[in-house]
This record gives structure tokens, C-alpha cells and sequence, in this order.
């Protein structure tokens, strides 16, 4: 599906989303508690259904209704079930340890780039493990129960395998450590596992070197538990408020562990006036001038915060985000080719991305299977002189399917081609 835009005010007021991140976690460890979790909030999107799919394929149910989803945790387990993670790297990093802490058998597939996203050093850890895989990429069968013990991988890949060893060790019964041997990465996104464990009765703290777990049989379901609303996809709006016109996100905790709300300090870094009351950002057009963000922690949030670049009086720079080569496309290149195609100008640096302040005319931009990259282009485009056409605008569906109903509602003018 292609989408034309065309030049417009995006104002008003539109409520946050719940968290993709946060759902993933609570899914998994509703399925490996001893009784029934009620999840409310819930984002049905291509990747949390991923998620729920492949925990049905291992025993469990995932009854979806409306904003809830109830999850009744694995009984049955058929080892002959395939978990077809999508293009969700969450769902295969996470499910993998998961899958062979629960399972003696399990066979793994994927789409897109997720085939090609790198899992090396997670299957590596899980080998020493006692887990055997029967190919080193997609598609691929593990065999073999994980077991509790001490854990050995770098930091500065992906924080995912960290989050998806601490879930899976923490049902192998005795005490497990996680070592890292790089310093970690998106570290916020292990603190979001670690808050989602303690609130399901896991044990697991942070060291020196890394992490110590105490295992145990299942873990205690809350009964009920609210997902966060979701800062990621929040920020594309928060964005827009800044370049375009005052907008308000409601139904965010500003005391969430989620690293991506750290993007009002990054927008305040450029200038940008936004404040927050009572769980709703509200942001303004604003003044701005170049800054230099460190994305290490918060990689997701460039796409956004580039096309905020582009109206700045100065140069901005992005670094600690060679990470981003490796998601759903190599999204430093797409962003910098999403601005080009608009009629910008950003510069790819070896490990971040350099972006010029430009009046943008509009033009043709490739959405690469990236929802991130169609959702920026979007908020782009309202702010361009002509027209604008994002080719596979669908890529929204991956994490907010609803991203063009809440632009159209706050008055972005959108169609389909």
C-alpha cells in the first residue's frame, strides 16, 4: 500500500499506544507463570501476534479480546509446532532461550531481514547451555533443555539476548549468572525486563559483570497487569508537535523504565518546548538549533528525531548507532535516503548520521519494509511544500496499525494510491 500525503496542520490530541517492548515480556512471562494473566492494554500488532503465536505453537493460549488479552500459561507442549517469528527480532531473541528452557524440541522460522539479523553470539551462549541447533541461521530446529548455569556474551550486540536469557533462567531451577563481556547496549530495555520479572515474582538483579538469577519452577502471575503506553511510537507525534503544531500524547508514565522517553530531553536538547502533566507530553513548535545525540541507548528513536534535524538553524549529529545497520533495513541509510528524497540532506557516518537543517520539498520515499521509516516520512511530510507519496506505507503494521488513523485524526491529510 502506498499513502500521498499532503502539506497539513497535525494538532490535537491523541493517547499513546500500549508498548510493544513491554507486551513482548509480558506475554512471555504470563505463559511461564503457574496460573491465568490478564494483559490490558494490549497493541495488536504484526509483532506482538508473533509473539502470541509462538507461545501457542509451545502450549500456551492467548485469548484476545479488544485492548486485553488473556493468557493462559504452557500446559500441552507439541514440540512439532513451528514458532514463525514474522520479522520480529524480539519474538526470536526472547523465544529462543525461552523455547528451550520449556521444550525439548523447537523448530524456528522468520521472514524479511530477520533471517539475516544477527542471533550468533545468543545461539553460542545457548550451545554452552546444553541447546543444539540444527543450522547457525533461519530456518532452524533446537534441541535440548537449557539449564541453569553461568552465561557468557557480549553487551554491545543486542541487549535482547540479555532480556531472553533473564526470562528463560528464571524457570530453570538453581541459580544462573549472565556475564558480560562488552559494556551493554540499550541497557534500558534489560531494566524493562528486569521491572516485568519482579512484578511476575522473579528474582534477578544486576552485578558487577552482568546479571545473577534464582530460578525456580514457574513464576506467580499478578492476575492483572497494565502494559506502558508506548514512548517509541509516542515520540513520532511528540516529534511532530515540535515542527508542526501543538500536540498532546496522553497515557504515558513519565516514571517508566522505557529508554525512549528520554526523547523530550534529546527534543529539549535541540530547543524544543515541551512539558508533561499528569501522563500526557504536550509539545509546541519551537526554535531549534544542531545538537550531538548519543543514541546508544535509544537507537530507535533517530528516525524521528532526524526529520526534527531538518528544521533546525544548525547541524545535528547522531552517533552510537551503528546498531541500526542491522534492523528491519539498514536504518541509517534509509533515514538519510528518506531525507534525501525530500529534499534534504544527511550525511551517513560511520556510526551515527550527520543532518543538515533544509526546507523540505516533498518527493517519493521508499518505506523499506520499515515501519520507523514510514512513520518519520509521514510526519515529514506534513511539513513539506508539495505532496509526498511513501511507498509500502503497510510496514506500520509491524508495531502501530493504527498510526494513520490517529495522524488523519489529528489532521494529517492522508490516501491511499
Amino acid at each position: 500500500m502506498d499513502i500521498r500525503i499532503k502539506p497539513s496542520k497535525i494538532s490535537g490530541k491523541v493517547p499513546a499506544i500500549g508498548s510493544k517492548s513491554d507486551i513482548h515480556r509480558l506475554l512471555i512471562l504470563s505463559a511461564l507463570c503457574n496460573s491465568e494473566t490478564v494483559i490490558e492494554g494490549f497493541t495488536e500488532c504484526a509483532d506482538t501476534l508473533a509473539t502470541a503465536s509462538c507461545l501457542k505453537a509451545l502450549g500456551a493460549e492467548c485469548e484476545i479480546s479488544g485492548r486485553e488479552v488473556k493468557v493462559i500459561p504452557f500446559k500441552k507442549r507439541d514440540s512439532q509446532k513451528t514458532l514463525d517469528c514474522g520479522e520480529s527480532g524480539s519474538t526470536l531473541r526472547f523465544l529462543l532461550p525461552v523455547a528451550a528452557a520449556v521444550a525439548d524440541k523447537a523448530k524456528f522460522v522468520g521472514s524479511g531481514r530477520l533471517p539475516e539479523r544477527p542471533i550468533g553470539e545468543l545461539m553460542n551462549a545457548m550451545k554452552a547451555g546444553g541447546v543444539d541447533f540444527s543450522a547457525d541461521k533461519l530456518p532452524f530446529e533446537i534441541s535440548g533443555r537449557l539449564k541453569a548455569g553461568r552465561y557468557t556474551l557480549p553487551g554491545n550486540v543486542s541487549s535482547q539476548y540479555v532480556s531472553g536469557l533473564l526470562m528463560a533462567l528464571s524457570v530453570t531451577e538453581g541459580e544462573s549468572e549472565i556475564v558480560l563481556t562488552s559494556p551493554l547496549e540499550s541497557a534500558s530495555y534489560v531494566k524493562m525486563t528486569l521491572a516485568s520479572l519482579d512484578i511476575f515474582g522473579g528474582k534477578a538483579y544486576e552485578t558487577e559483570f552482568g546479571y545473577k538469577i534464582e530460578g525456580k519452577k514457574h513464576l506467580t502471575s499478578p492476575k492483572r497487569v497494565l502494559a506502558d503506553g508506548d514512548w517509541s511510537n509516542a515520540a513520532f507525534f511528540i516529534g511532530s508537535g515540535v515542527i508542526n503544531k501543538e500536540t498532546t500524547v496522553t497515557g504515558l508514565n513519565e516514571s517508566s523504565v522505557q529508554g525512549d522517553k528520554k526523547v523530550i530531553k534529546m527534543l529539549e536538547m535541540t530547543g524544543a518546548e515541551i512539558s508533561c502533566e499528569n501522563g500526557a507530553v504536550t509539545s509546541q513548535k519551537s526554535e531549534l538549533c544542531g545538537a550531538r545525540i548519543d543514541l546508544t541507548d535509544t537507537p530507535d528513536l533517530l528516525p524521528i528525531l532526524a526529520v526534527v534535524a531538518t528544521q533546525a538553524t544548525g547541524a545535528t549529529e547522531f552517533y552510537g548507532a551503528k546498531r541500526l545497520r542491522l534492523k528491519e533495513s539498514d536504518r541509517l541509510q534509509t533515514v538519510a535516503d528518506m531525507i534525501t528524497s525530500l529534499g534534504g540532506k544527511a550525511e551517513v557516518l560511520p556510526d551515527g548520521l550527520m543532518v543538515y537543517p533544509a526546507t523540505l520539498t516533498g518527493g517519493r520515499v521508499d518505506g523499506c519494509n520499515d515501519h520507523r521509516i514510514v512513520m518519520a516520512a509521514a510526519i515529514a511530510a506534513a511539513v513539506c511544500k508539495e505532496e509526498t507519496v511513501i511507498l509500502g506505507a503497510e510496514a506500520v503494521n509491524k508495531s502501530y496499525p493504527g498510526f494513520f488513523e490517529d495522524y488523519k485524526i489529528l489532521g494529517g491529510v492522508a490516501e491511499a494510491v
